[in-house]
């Protein structure tokens, strides 16, 4: 069952660059706009001269403007993809899902290369995508979900061959798999989990009283958890996890009891904390997975031309 997510706002440590979150991605044009414009502001706001403010309060008003044009959350990019004749490749790959990765959208799968990878924050990001030869594939295209990092530079994505397949249109999908390799348009979308929270799963390497990992699973939204704080049930004493790899993340100082967690995410153009209240009991064990109580709905967004909003859907 789903429960109301309690978020506060994640605090700046940059008074000056309100714009800048508390962690650091790299900037979105949206961002350095409103950077620019917070300095600008700054300095003229500064001045008892009637014509600099003036002027303070027109650049305020012009970048507003300029970065309120580029806000997007579907910002549509141009590659090539390949595909693995085995989803296994995918799902043992290196966002550490295993076998739980077929279930999370019945096996369509994607590497990703390392910008979109990031580090293992771009494990179970979503996709949709659809190849440019409009006579073979269908205008809707295929949704994915990435679980791997893929390291070959020459397509943004390499796809398990049901995802390939399903870009085509109905009876061609022998076809397109002969390409093995075609031009697609891609953006990233929603991931969602009908009926389904946020769950966490105690890593089989997790050892009592010291030693806890964790992974997450069925993220919905369009967001990154960027940090994972642990404590025990109505506690305020957190410790931070350290992301071991891919969706797997880890601490050596595990507290005693019952277990809560609290996450950051991006969100819009900044940064929200997501607090699940009660996660592992006492007796956690290892190789279970636990259902977090919360999901995230949130969007996280960029700056980019051209943004396309709409749904791609059958001609």
């Amino acid at each position: 069952m789903h429960k109301t997510n309690k978020q506060t706002k994640c605090k700046h440590t940059l008074a000056v660059f309100k714009c800048l979150p508390c962690w650091t991605p790299p900037l979105t044009s949206f961002s350095l706009y409103i950077c620019l414009f917070t300095l600008i502001f700054l300095v003229l706001s500064q001045s008892h001269h009637p014509i600099l403010h003036e002027m303070a309060l027109f650049l305020c008003l012009f970048f507003f403007l300029i970065s309120s044009s580029s806000a997007c959350d579907r910002c549509v990019h141009q590659t090539k993809v390949a595909y693995f004749s085995k989803a296994s490749a995918l799902s043992s790959g290196a966002c550490g899902y295993g076998s739980l990765a077929v279930g999370f959208t019945g096996g369509y799968l994607a590497a990703a290369v390392p910008s979109l990878y990031n580090n293992g924050a771009g494990c179970g990001a979503c996709f949709q995508m659809r190849c440019k030869n409009t006579t073979l594939c269908a205008k809707q295209g295929t949704k994915v979900i990435v679980t791997d990092l893929n390291q070959n530079n020459h397509t943004d994505f390499v796809l398990s061959s049901r995802a390939f397949r399903a870009m085509a249109n109905k009876g061609m999908e022998q076809d397109i798999l002969k390409l093995g390799l075609v031009n697609v348009e891609y953006k990233r979308i929603p991931c969602e989990y009908k009926n389904q929270n946020l769950a966490v799963r105690v890593e089989e390497t997790s050892k009592k009283p010291n030693y806890l990992a964790v992974k997450f699973l069925y993220q919905g939204g369009q967001t990154e958890i960027v940090a994972v704080d642990v404590a025990q049930v109505g506690s305020s004493d957190w410790s931070f996890m350290s992301r071991n790899y891919g969706a797997v993340w880890d601490t050596d100082r595990v507290p005693a009891g019952a277990l809560q967690f609290r996450m950051v995410v991006t969100s819009g153009y900044d940064g929200k904390w997501i607090w699940a209240q009660n996660v592992l009991p006492v007796d956690w064990k290892v190789g279970v997975v636990y259902d977090s109580g919360v999901q995230i709905n949130d969007i996280a967004k960029e700056g980019c031309s051209p943004c396309d909003d709409g749904s791609w859907n059958s001609r």
